[in-house]
């Protein structure tokens, strides 16, 4: 979250995307990234001020919101704004989150780790089911491939939906350079459309997309985002 601004504008080109392709959608913005490569990168507003702000965008254009969380004590504050609670790859086997996280009632969107399999996504949503929430969404974005780079073994995405599940497909984070930039997160967002078109072929039930209007200069994940004035193509390619 840049600035309540900047999510207006995103949020009115997602909802222009979504009605005009009659696919649903779900706004994702980040109050805290805080798991940025350097201490010294933007994080973002804080839950406070971010739920806030996600709450304007869901009364300015009606549509259901996400975000991710990284404490326990996070999920109860972020469900009284969001839909869809998201777990980050790097914390999807913290179980006292998974938890915390389902105790809420919401969606719960778990994104695989870098360094796990799909297979061994089945243990992450064991633990959502197991307190007592059946609605887990599991989220492909990607393996570690030697150092600052990754790659994606599409077969996860088959692999994770014998669990019963909806399986997304993360088309930005999984063309990331992990500290590839001196500092901070490298990419190259030329891949975001095969990403996609891949996914698909797999049987991917959803695309998560990160998207601004100026993606170089924006305070992070620029270079793996997606343009915005390029979202309406790449949805088109997936109807």
């Amino acid at each position: 979250m840049e600035n309540q601004e900047l999510l207006y504008t995103v949020a009115e080109k997602v909802a222009e995307v979504g009605q005009k392709y009659n696919v649903p959608v779900v706004f994702k913005s980040s109050f805290d990234k805080a798991n940025r490569t350097s201490i010294h990168s933007y994080r973002g507003p804080g839950i406070e001020k971010g739920m806030e702000m996600l709450q304007n965008v869901k009364d300015k254009f009606g549509l259901p919101v996400i975000t991710d969380i990284h404490e326990p004590f996070q999920a109860a504050i972020a469900a009284e704004v969001v839909d869809v609670l998201q777990i980050p790859a790097f914390l999807c086997r913290q179980t006292d989150l998974l938890v915390a996280a389902a105790k809420t009632g919401k969606i719960v969107n778990v994104k695989k780790a870098q360094f796990l399999s799909g297979a061994d996504m089945f243990y992450p949503a064991q633990k959502v089911l197991e307190a007592g929430n059946n609605q887990v969404i599991l989220t492909e974005r990607g393996n570690m491939y030697g150092y600052n780079n990754l790659a994606v073994d599409f077969r996860n995405i088959y692999d994770m939906k014998a669990f019963g599940h909806p399986v997304c497909m993360d088309c930005t984070h999984s063309v990331q350079r992990p500290g590839g930039a001196g500092g901070k997160t490298g990419g190259d967002r030329t891949f975001v459309p095969m990403m996609a078109l891949a996914a698909k072929a797999f049987g991917a039930d959803g695309y998560f997309i990160e998207t601004h209007p100026d993606p170089d200069n924006a305070l992070s994940d620029g270079p793996n985002m997606l343009k915005l004035h390029d979202l309406d193509a790449l949805i088109a390619s997936l109807v």
